[in-house]
């Protein structure tokens, strides 16, 4: 006796695609954030060598877009809460687009792959050169954007559902 697994969870194939354009939409909302919350950073010109704005911008891309989706996951639905799997997705590609660059001269030139993700990602004040500079940019800060909208979305869905219950 086999028994069939329903993917759909009972939703009509309409229900499945408006959810996965709220999907993409969260997604947007919060890769936006970022991006407007880099151009006013920007506006102020920070020292691109200096480390604490790459500190400070670090901690920014996180909280912003927690805030943001904590204040738009009110009014919407809870597909919000899951937008941390496409930062989890866009660092997957990114690290396997950094592990293919060629290195060279002041390219992180005899790094393993480790020491290569490291330097790209998470070292601000030794950097690894590759990607043109913006590791941090591309492979920190958008999933880390993507990741604080997520959980700022679980908190207000949280307190949303909890404030109903009464």
């Amino acid at each position: 006796m086999s028994e069939e697994f329903e993917l759909s969870q009972g939703k009509s194939i309409g229900e499945l695609g408006r959810e996965a354009m709220w999907f993409v939409a969260h997604t947007l909302i919060a890769i936006v954030t970022l991006l407007v919350m880099m151009g006013i950073f920007w506006m102020f010109h920070p020292d691109p060598d200096s480390p604490n704005p790459k500190i400070l911008a670090t901690v920014l891309a996180f909280v912003v877009p927690a805030l943001v989706g904590f204040a738009i996951a009110r009014s919407t639905n809870e597909i919000a809460r899951y937008v941390w799997i496409s930062g989890l997705l866009i660092f997957s590609v990114v690290c396997v687009w950094v592990l293919d660059l060629p290195t060279g001269n002041g390219l992180c030139e005899h790094c393993g792959a480790i020491e290569k993700l490291y330097r790209t990602f998470f070292d601000i004040n030794h950097g690894s050169g590759l990607m043109g500079g913006d590791g941090l940019f591309v492979g920190t800060w958008i999933p880390l954007a993507l990741i604080g909208y997520a959980i700022g979305a679980k908190f207000s869905l949280d307190n949303r559902d909890s404030s109903s219950d009464f």
